[in-house]
Parts: C-alpha cells; sequence; structure tokens
C-alpha cells in the first residue's frame, strides 16, 4: 500500500489490507497481519509481530528496546494477538534474554497511557484501563482487568479472572478469580460479577468462594490452607488451578484483609 506520508521499511511484512495513517514509522523487520489499523504518529519498532484486526491508536510505541541496563541487543520480539486494541501513547517493549519476547494475547484492550515492560507475559481478553503499568517479568492471565493506575511489580503473577482496582500497588501474586485491592493489596472477595459475565454457574461460583473462604478467612497459613482444600473439596478444574497457582508462586499470594480496627 502507498503511504507516502508514512515510513515503512522495504523489511517489514504488512498485509496489502492494512491502514497505515500519516507519518507513522515502521521499521525493519515488523510483521503486520491483514485487517489492521495503524493510526497517525505510531512508531512501531524492530522485532514486532502484529496480528490481524488489531487497532493501534497515535502515539503508541511498540517493541522498543526495554528499559533494562542488561539488555544486550538480543534479537527480541513484542507479540501482538489478533482483535487487540491499542490506545494512545502506550508502550510495549520487546523481551530480554530471559523470555526473549514479550507478548499481549487475543481480543485485549490497553488503555492510553499503559505501559508494558520487556518479558511480560499476558493472556487474552484482558482490558488494563488508562495509566496501568508493568514491570519486567510480569505474567497475567486471560480474561484479567487492571483497573486505572495499577501499578504490578516485576515479576508478579495475576491469575485468569482477576480484578485489580484502580490505584492498587501489586507487589505479590494475584490469585486466579479474585478482586484485589486496599492498601497493602489484600483479598477483597472473588470477581463474582466478571464471572457471571463469562457464563460461570451461581454453583461453580459458590465453590470458588468456598475455597477462598479456607485459603483467606479461616486463620490457616497458605500451607495448611492448600493441603485443607486438596482433602475436602472436590477435584475441579478450578479448584486445581487455585493449589497450582499456590504451589508456583514465588513472590508469595497476596494476603487476606486484615482491619485495623
Amino acid at each position: 500500500m502507498n503511504q507516502p506520508l508514512a515510513y515503512v521499511h522495504p523489511g517489514a511484512k504488512i498485509a496489502k489490507n492494512v491502514v497505515i495513517e500519516p507519518f507513522t514509522t515502521i521499521h525493519n523487520n515488523v510483521i503486520i497481519g491483514e485487517g489492521t489499523w495503524i493510526g497517525s504518529n505510531v512508531t512501531i519498532m524492530e522485532g514486532a509481530r502484529i496480528g490481524k484486526n488489531c487497532n493501534i491508536f497515535p502515539g503508541a510505541v511498540i517493541s522498543a528496546i526495554p528499559q533494562d541496563l542488561k539488555f544486550q541487543d538480543e534479537d527480541t520480539t513484542v507479540e501482538i494477538g489478533d482483535g487487540t486494541t491499542i490506545r494512545e501513547f502506550v508502550t510495549i517493549n520487546r523481551g530480554t534474554v530471559d523470555r526473549m519476547k514479550t507478548v499481549v494475547g487475543k481480543n485485549c484492550w490497553i488503555m492510553a497511557y499503559c505501559h508494558i515492560a520487556h518479558d511480560c507475559i499476558v493472556g487474552d481478553n484482558c482490558i488494563f484501563s488508562n495509566n496501568s503499568t508493568l514491570a519486567g517479568h510480569i505474567t497475567v492471565g486471560d480474561h484479567v482487568i487492571l483497573a486505572g493506575m495499577a501499578a504490578i511489580q516485576q515479576f508478579c503473577m495475576i491469575g485468569n479472572h482477576a480484578f485489580v482496582t484502580g490505584g492498587s500497588l501489586v507487589r505479590k501474586d494475584v490469585p486466579p478469580y479474585v478482586k484485589a485491592g486496599r492498601e497493602p493489596l489484600s483479598y477483597v472477595g472473588i470477581n463474582s460479577i466478571g464471572l457471571r459475565r463469562r457464563g460461570f454457574s451461581t454453583e461453580k461460583i459458590r465453590e470458588i468462594q468456598n475455597i477462598y473462604r479456607i485459603l483467606y478467612q479461616k486463620n490457616y497459613n497458605n500451607s495448611q490452607a492448600a493441603e485443607i482444600i486438596e482433602a475436602e473439596m472436590e477435584a475441579t478444574p478450578e479448584r486445581d488451578e487455585i493449589l497450582q497457582f499456590i504451589k508456583n508462586s514465588q513472590r508469595g499470594i497476596m494476603k487476606g484483609y486484615v482491619s485495623s480496627i
């Protein structure tokens, strides 16, 4: 496609029906899938792999080198899944030798001024509200919602279907299906509204609630709670996912809420 007011490097591989608005710059070693729209004043740098039917709004910078002093110009990438929307002034940095890539999944909605740092892996159908910030090496599951100005510390994990309230500082891992809020970040219930919207039955939601009552409201430590959940709760994919998340947590999971009164 002829874009006289945009710069597209000859080495970039752009599908025929991609729309590139004026004053955008697309570097070498970039792949963009069909049906994608690139707004004005977007910069897409080496290593970007952008899927089909994405929308990238003005001012976004995709696949800039990591903000990491250890980076040695490794041949790394940013991968954006099909159907994802990236709003104004979002920055997504490419990977380092740790994971060699930064990934944002399919059908995500990344709102204005968000930052996704090197080596982050973000699942499908996530929503990051304005100014949400991910430091490096973070893993985010599917259907995760970060409300505005949430800040996630490096190496944290956020489980599937979790909801993190606005302005939260996330220093520990956030298990699947929960709502996280307050300061310091704490369990404030399960994400029942989100689960209902995604077709979870009342019985399934009650099962998840019962698991987290044992974990967060019975005064057990995490190891004790995990043993009781495994012994007393019927084996289901959701139960096993929660137990596996706790087992795999390197930073430790967030605490239950404790009133100061």
